[in-house]
């Protein structure tokens, strides 16, 4: 049966959720494993939703394995990370996000959605904001500016942020410009220092994603190549020019 399964209990109070699905420059990606390395986070549960790929990861000098989606804690700072090492098909995705925000909405969880903007950015990339369930006050607090055009988020993000809609769950998108094809750490940085600390409510170290760049640019080239080759639509949001 699909399901959210926790082996810890959550102990933060009112936790604010960042998503990390694999998407265009890897934004969400780059900052969930950021924020899950930087703060130590727990592992305290993992996803077992249908349209999730039934794979086993492991980790260097461990002989243990653990689900490919998975949830971290930080109960200090009222934070959850979902973390994917996986791309998410999006023509799976359906099942995938009604098991996830069904159980957001059960736990009564803030979630920030992560999407990149494939286009031409400048050297601090543009970080915008929409918002569901009128989580748009909360977004308001912040710097965070509305998009500059139309557009629509799409693969398994956008379909997340359709269902947190559709539900009226209170959850934010953030959309940050980043490089079409390349994993983006400058991307993800602006992300985290615009979007995500004002609305968790935490403080992030980030110079350690500009002076590993090149690093890990390189780390994610692989997953990169892993999605663009399973030809599927990954999570991007794009503009819509010319149909208003």
């Amino acid at each position: 049966m699909a399901h959210v399964e926790l082996h810890a209990e959550l102990t933060a109070d009112e936790p604010t959720l960042v998503e990390g699905l694999p998407g265009a420059g890897l934004v969400g990606k780059i900052a969930a494993d950021h924020l899950v390395e930087t703060f130590d986070m727990e592992w305290v549960g993992s996803c077992f939703c249908d349209g999730l790929p039934k794979v086993a990861v492991y980790r260097p000098d461990d002989t243990t394995t653990m689900p490919p989606v998975r949830l971290y804690e930080d109960a200090d700072r009222d934070l959850l990370v979902l973390q994917s090492d996986v791309p998410v098909s999006p023509s799976q995705a359906s099942a995938f996000t009604e098991c996830l925000v069904g159980w957001l909405e059960r736990e009564a969880v803030f979630p920030l959605f992560l999407s990149g903007l494939p286009e031409e950015k400048s050297d601090v990339p543009g970080v915008y904001g929409i918002a569901t369930g009128g989580a748009a006050d909360r977004l308001a607090a912040t710097d965070v500016t509305p998009p500059r055009e139309a557009g629509l988020i799409s693969g398994p993000t956008g379909a997340l942020v359709h269902e947190a809609g559709a539900r009226d769950l209170a959850a934010v998108a953030l959309i940050a410009e980043t490089e079409a094809r390349f994993p983006d750490p400058e991307a993800a940085r602006a992300v985290l220092v615009d979007g995500i600390a004002p609305l968790a409510g935490i403080e992030v170290e980030t110079d350690a994603l500009v002076e590993r760049a090149e690093e890990i640019r390189e780390a994610r080239q692989r997953l990169a190549k892993q999605m663009e080759e399973a030809g599927d639509e990954s999570t991007e949001a794009t503009p819509i020019r010319g149909f208003q």
